[in-house]
């Protein structure tokens, strides 16, 4: 689903999109936008954020709020770091900057696709690391690494998540649940242990990545270097 109120770029999308074989919905403003996503439960929505009636920051968070998790990628014209931190804090998997290429949003839309349509599996890997969720036990180079329970649901939480900028209120939330005693910033200190029993430097984490301001994201290829 594509919600714009450019007319000749709703219409540019829908058409390049419509090329590579997906089957398209539209809407012009953000009011009939979000009763559509709501009623149609689109697998990927592109987003414009500056919309009339409801602005884009509203249908993202509405959409979260109602527990809908199909990838939603931001369309701003806004560069500035604080609009995009915002985008991705409210639930957003990924921005593009207008003016974009299709091409970059087109692979972009895909691979948000692909990872969404991929069910989670009993064993993760990841550098020397290898965590099994069914037995809950982590193993790297060959030796079991102990983990408390809260570091085990933590570090499957990042795995299950990997690509994605989490916010700390996110990782909070979904993880520890509304009512804990835990603070945003306590989420730093479990971090830490998780990187000391993963991390080949922890000083210089390759696989969970700090966001400024944020959060944090799991990589879990990273790239060589």
């Amino acid at each position: 689903m594509i919600i714009e109120d450019n007319a000749s770029l709703l219409r540019g999308l829908k058409d390049n999109f419509e090329s590579q074989g997906y089957r398209v919905k539209t809407a012009s403003d953000g009011e009939t936008g979000l009763d559509e996503a709501l009623r149609a439960k689109p697998d990927l929505i592109v987003l414009d954020l500056m919309l009339p009636k409801v602005n884009g920051y509203e249908i993202c968070r509405q959409l979260r709020h109602e527990k809908f998790e199909m990838p939603i990628i931001m369309l701003t014209a806004k560069s500035e770091e604080a609009d995009l931190l915002l985008g991705l804090h409210i639930g957003a998997d990924d921005y593009v900057t207008k003016p974009f290429r299709i091409k970059e949003l087109l692979a972009r839309a895909e691979a948000l696709l692909r990872r969404s349509r991929m069910s989670a599996p009993e064993v993760f890997r990841f550098g020397d690391c290898e965590l099994d969720s069914a037995a809950r036990r982590l193993v790297r180079g060959g030796e079991a690494i102990k983990l408390s329970p809260k570091e085990f649901e933590l570090l499957h939480y990042f795995l299950c998540k990997a690509g994605r900028a989490l916010s700390r209120d996110q990782i909070l939330n979904d993880v520890w649940g509304y009512d804990c005693l835990v603070t945003p910033r306590s989420i730093d200190r479990f971090v830490t242990g998780l990187r000391q029993k993963i991390e080949r430097d922890p000083q210089h984490p390759r696989f969970i990545e700090t966001v400024r301001e944020f959060g944090y994201k799991f990589v879990s290829e990273p790239a060589n270097g």
